[in-house]
């Protein structure tokens, strides 16, 4: 991947790269490094004047109204980073931990933290060296941001906490930074409180799930499409002229992209003398549900995006007036909300994808055999993966309880409100895990379906799809161990594999 520049805007895309694994070095540019060395100068002259400023030659929290002496400014940094990393539970996926290391970054290039260049330069080092914190996802309620987990982050510049290889060994902060070529930092006035300010860890994690999400939404489509050729259902509910009457972006989005991989079917021939004079919902109404879920996935996106390039920091330091004001720009409910919201769209796809799979193996419904089985009775076929769907489902119901509905006052009731992005990022992470799942269940459904329809080619998308299925994952003709195949299913949905081929066949689709 190509170097980026700190300090200039990070687009949605590399955000994405990243969250896909993918390791950029950083460039610590001359702009941003001159922003940073005029918020610097500032903290040292506020240092120098023995003016109360918050954090810089105060307590913290609570403790605000406590003054302390210049030559302790220093050590009060250390003791915050020390004294906060006190997170637990599991430790947070490598691709979470950069992401959320290179946002720590990008915020302080802003140039309104106030921190030295050398402790950039050092993050920098420490982000191209691949080593990387552990870092205990649970304990923020994204007040004054991440607290807990990004105090973890930022112990090894101290020579404290634990790191762990690009191969995953862990080691005690300070034999991993020799391996590294590092050596520990003595932290400056403001520059502690400038690692933890912030919700860095949530948005990294939403950014993370973020780019699974944008797989998922055409992915979606790509099963629903494969659905409806199973069903023999109707193409008609996908006419343009249907959206542009109730023209919601993500609906036209969501029916053109059903119209690409539909295109060339011989089951939409073949439906021209059917009986049914509609289908179901969950097939007809796709672009209104997908198309929903789309719209709250792109107000997503924007916010994500728009607060990785945010400075986030307590209090801010503005050079051009030589002044800091103590806010709130740490909070976490601009993020928090729509981290909430998205959960309420994987809801929507998982809800609908469920109740295509059920149609499908109901012969009422369908009028295949039952549970797609060519011998029902004897063997069960896919009876059990819709009760897994179902049960995927239902436990979406309750992560999409919204975090941010939710406040607990904190520090001696100074921080009296709190958003709880970080409990809203980590329920999207697993509600993302739960709906590809129940679209992998989807797709090996609707798969064997068209096993009983293989005389009628489906749309050019939709059987790409079903032979990208088919090269990994044999047809069912009897009962079988299938764990082990569904799995595999998750993994061309989570891969993106199932949606590059319906996407090599009719073209690319809207995510």
């Amino acid at each position: 991947m190509a170097t980026l520049t700190l300090g200039a805007p990070l687009a949605e895309d590399l955000l994405l790269a990243v969250a896909d694994g993918a390791h950029p070095k950083l460039r610590f540019g001359r702009e941003a490094q001159a922003r940073v060395r005029a918020a610097r100068a500032t903290v040292e002259t506020i240092v120098a004047s023995g003016r109360p400023v918050y954090g810089v030659n105060t307590g913290f929290g609570a403790l605000a109204s406590r003054s302390i002496d210049a030559a302790d400014t220093g050590t009060l940094q250390r003791n915050l980073l020390l004294s906060h990393a006190v997170g637990c539970g599991a430790d947070m996926p490598a691709e979470e931990k950069r992401l959320a290391l290179l946002l720590r970054i990008q915020s302080m290039c802003q140039g309104v933290s106030g921190v030295r260049p050398e402790v950039v330069r050092w993050l920098v080092k420490m982000f191209d060296s691949g080593w990387l914190p552990r870092v205990p996802e649970q304990g923020s309620v994204g007040a004054c941001g991440d607290l807990a987990p990004l105090a973890h982050l930022a112990l090894p510049l101290v020579g404290a906490g634990e790191m762990i290889s690009p191969q995953g060994k862990q080691l005690p902060a300070r034999r991993a930074l020799k391996q590294i070529g590092l050596q520990p930092i003595e932290l400056a006035a403001k520059e502690g409180l400038a690692l933890i300010n912030g919700v860095q860890i949530s948005n990294a994690i939403g950014l993370a799930a973020l780019a699974r999400l944008r797989r998922l939404s055409a992915s979606a489509d790509v099963a629903g499409a494969l659905s409806v050729e199973g069903l023999l259902g109707s193409h008609r509910p996908f006419d343009p002229r249907v959206v542009e009457v109730r023209p919601h972006p993500g609906a036209a989005a969501t029916a053109r992209n059903l119209r690409k991989l539909l295109r060339g079917s011989q089951v939409a021939k073949a439906h021209a003398q059917c009986e049914r004079v509609q289908d179901p919902y969950s097939f007809r109404c796709m672009p209104q549900v997908h198309g929903a879920a789309k719209d709250a996935v792109a107000h997503l996106a924007a916010v994500l995006v728009r607060e990785a390039n945010a400075a986030t920091d307590n209090p801010l330091v503005f050079p051009d007036r030589g002044d800091s004001i103590s806010a709130g720009n740490f909070h976490g409910q601009p993020i928090a909300l729509p981290l909430d919201y998205a959960v309420n769209a994987l809801c929507s796809w998982g809800n609908i994808s469920e109740r295509r799979t059920s149609e499908l193996i109901h012969p009422a419904m369908s009028g295949l055999p039952a549970f797609l089985t060519p011998a029902p009775g004897l063997n069960s076929g896919l009876m059990i993966p819709q009760v897994v769907a179902a049960a995927l489902i239902s436990e979406n119901k309750v992560l999409a309880h919204p975090a941010s509905a939710d406040s607990v006052t904190t520090s001696a009731d100074q921080e009296d409100h709190v958003s709880m992005a970080n409990h809203a990022a980590r329920k999207l992470r697993q509600a993302v895990w739960n709906t590809e799942r129940v679209l992998a269940i989807e797709f090996y459904t609707a798969a064997q379906a068209r096993e009983f329809h293989l005389e009628l080619r489906a749309g050019k998308g939709a059987q790409a799809a079903y032979e990208c299925m088919r090269a990994e994952i044999p047809a069912l003709q009897e009962d079988r161990y299938m764990g082990p195949e569904l799995d595999q299913a998750h993994e061309l949905v989570r891969s993106g594999a199932l949606l590059a081929a319906a996407e090599g066949a009719a073209g690319k689709l809207v995510r």
